[in-house]
């Protein structure tokens, strides 16, 4: 590979880096190839390697690279085209709810979740934790909050902890009428947790999608949903269908 020298530009330098980068990505390196290190990298483009890493910092956010632990920086796959939420409201757990649930466990929310459950701030709540995997690639994790209230009935329920729990808890809450749903999105950082269970660096770039399901005129649960940012891209339709698909300019070979 030739030595690139980056000229100066209006723009910052290492947006214009992180176009260079982008360029080669396509031509020069296939998925899941390892990047050089970054001393030849800023070597290569002329560049201080803060500069070098702002610019990884942003193809890792748009989904062209990622870091992987023992590994290094490598091209990232194709995002997946998974869909969130459907046409018809239905509560999570539905025959065709595609989230496996992992288990169940009594707990006091942190305080702006039972703000918007309309719970006690020292009230335990159900947390139902739930994954989604698409073509054998963990793409999200979820905290499911339902208050007691929701499901007053499980009481009387034998199931243990876990996943045989979480389907318990699940299914006496599709007894509610749901009235409906409300979502939104934002840019996070991912908690050790959840990076944990994503394959994903702590701090690594998520979509977090917040769902509030509407019963008996008031929130009756409360998802927080993570999705990966380099496996992800959402889109809004006419029907306020939000979908992630797969970005078909996005190939790199």
């Amino acid at each position: 590979m030739g030595t690139t020298q980056l000229e100066s530009v209006p723009e910052p330098k290492y947006w214009h880096l992180r176009t260079v980068l982008s360029e080669a990505l396509d031509s020069e390196f296939t998925v899941g190839e390892i990047l050089p290190n970054e001393r030849d990298l800023a070597a290569r483009f002329g560049v201080a390697r803060a500069t070098l890493r702002q610019a990884l910092e942003q193809l890792e956010l748009e989904g062209r690279l990622q870091r992987r632990r023992g590994v290094g920086t490598t091209v990232a796959p194709p995002r997946v085209g998974v869909s969130v939420g459907s046409e018809q409201h239905t509560w999570p757990g539905a025959p065709d709810d595609v989230w496996q649930p992992v288990d169940c466990t009594p707990a006091v929310p942190p305080g702006s979740v039972a703000d918007a459950l309309d719970s006690g701030r020292d009230e335990s709540v159900h947390i139902v934790r739930r994954s989604r995997v698409t073509h054998g690639q963990p793409v999200a994790a979820e905290l499911l909050y339902i208050p007691q209230s929701s499901v007053p009935d499980l009481s009387a329920i034998d199931a243990p902890s876990a996943a045989a729990r979480a389907r318990a808890v699940l299914r006496e809450l599709q007894r509610l009428e749901l009235e409906g749903q409300e979502s939104a999105v934002e840019l996070g950082s991912a908690r050790a947790d959840d990076a944990k269970e994503l394959d994903r660096l702590p701090g690594a770039p998520v979509l977090v999608v917040t769902t509030r399901y509407l019963a008996e005129g008031r929130t009756a649960a409360l998802s927080v949903a993570t999705y990966r940012a380099d496996t992800c891209r959402l889109t809004f339709g006419d029907s306020g269908r939000v979908e992630i698909h797969q970005d078909p300019e996005r190939q790199a070979s």
